[in-house]
């Protein structure tokens, strides 16, 4: 098994920054590459943001928060992942972007690397397959905030080779996270059960069970949930669990995975959650309220 010592990470936005981050933290040196240097500066920003949280909490020394920044390179071009013995992809949930990304850097990075996938339902195969090492290409889907959620699904295509599986097990291992082992179907195995559930929450709202706080705050007195279904898919990017929908519907035609109409709407309105500033809440006060245009 050949070691990792320098990490790679395509897209320094809502996954990448906290990927880039929880690497370095585990001793990494890490290069994450954006597509420009605004988009760059400000992934790098929130990273830095975190880790002097971190210190003002007493949760990390100054010297040891300046060390893990030190292991971060940022960069605008893929020549700089050259080196790189594991190459993480965290951009846009598409798979035609994601083909054309593997294509360029397939043919700069050196050819003993191992290639990942941060990818929360796009099939592994399709990607490896574009690559001429599907062999060393493997699924590491991380769960947002990466700093914070211990989870790592550790996703093994048909491809797979037993070394690069057991290398990404062992590279979820050595940076603190639970590394579980799945195979690669559509959604893996947290979206295949999580999904239905949020999207059984908007039903609700539309066939007016409840309000969207009540329907919130019931689940989580009563299921001991940290987050209500509509706030967590606030969270987690309407955009995004929209992609996700569609490729668990196209593979199991199942009606439980389809959008439901009043997400259709939502993304229509650019209402994607928290990163838009609107969604099930209105985040644009001192704190979420719900949102008025819902009601209509």
């Amino acid at each position: 098994m050949a070691e990792i010592k320098n990490v790679g990470v395509l897209g320094c936005g809502l996954m990448g920054h906290g990927i880039a981050q929880v690497a370095a933290q585990g001793g990494y040196d890490v290069v994450v590459r954006e597509v420009d240097q605004a988009t760059l500066d400000k992934g790098l920003g929130k990273i830095e943001k975190q880790l002097a949280r971190a210190v003002e909490k007493g949760k990390a020394e100054q010297a040891d928060v300046d060390a893990v920044r030190g292991r971060i390179q940022g960069t605008t071009d893929y020549a700089d992942l050259a080196d790189c013995d594991l190459v993480i992809e965290a951009i846009t949930e598409d798979l035609e972007r994601k083909l054309e990304m593997w294509r360029e850097v397939d043919g700069i990075v050196k050819e003993g690397a191992y290639f990942a996938t941060n990818t929360s339902s796009l099939p592994v195969i399709a990607q490896a397959a574009a690559t001429t090492r599907p062999e060393r290409f493997l699924g590491l889907h991380f769960f947002n905030p990466a700093q914070v959620m211990k989870l790592v699904e550790v996703i093994r295509a048909v491809t797979t080779s037993d070394e690069a599986f057991q290398a990404g097990v062992q590279f979820a291992k050595s940076i603190d996270k639970m590394g579980v082992q799945t195979r690669d179907n559509a959604g893996f195995i947290v979206n295949r059960l999580l999904v239905p559930y949020l999207l059984d929450g908007m039903r609700a709202y539309e066939e007016g069970v409840g309000t969207i706080t009540e329907i919130d705050e019931a689940m989580k007195a009563g299921a001991g949930h940290p987050m209500g279904p509509l706030t967590l898919s606030d969270f987690v990017g309407l955009d995004t669990l929209g992609s996700i929908c569609d490729v668990m519907f196209d593979e199991f035609r199942e009606k439980r995975f389809a959008q439901p109409p009043i997400l259709r709407k939502m993304l229509a309105a650019g209402w994607y959650g928290r990163k838009s500033g609107m969604g099930f809440y209105d985040y644009s006060g001192e704190a979420p309220a719900e949102n008025p245009g819902l009601a209509r």
